[in-house]
């Protein structure tokens, strides 16, 4: 039996989940909150390198920003995109004025952009809006 480490998107704890209960809506060991809700998680400067860093599951961040207009578009698509993928895949976002160190350390020159973690490490970056199949597909191959 094999199992997976998931930070809680509440509290940032690291639960310890049997990979065959992954899809049985696992709960926080520490503050009981469900740690997948179908949504993106919000990271802050300060949770994002526990997150990328300790998910035995790979997780995809969009960076954005409110005042952006594709970003805008393209997040509804990518709320979908997170309840079909979830809990294979952590989908994520940073809004890039509000945490600007993350934006700076991962040199975000173009908003939207999504880039797929895996083990602390950048695997592969797209910028631009995309639809909600899009999404799906590029994580889908990409992982």
């Amino acid at each position: 039996m094999s199992s997976l480490h998931i930070v809680c998107g509440h509290c940032v704890a690291i639960n310890r989940i049997p990979s065959e209960r992954l899809a049985q809506q696992p709960h926080c060991g520490q503050c009981k909150e469900a740690l997948f809700n179908g949504h993106p998680l919000e990271l802050t400067d300060n949770t994002f390198q526990r997150h990328i860093s300790r998910n035995d599951i790979p997780v995809v961040v969009d960076f954005w920003a409110p005042w952006c207009g594709p970003c805008k578009m393209m997040a509804p698509a990518y709320a979908q995109a997170a309840a079909k993928l979830e809990p294979q895949v952590r989908l994520a976002k940073v809004n890039t004025d509000q945490e600007q160190g993350s934006a700076a350390r991962f040199n975000i020159r173009s908003i939207p952009t999504l880039i797929i973690f895996k083990d602390g490490r950048e695997m592969v970056r797209q910028a631009g809006a995309m639809k909600e199949a899009d999404i799906v597909r590029w994580i889908s191959s990409n992982i």
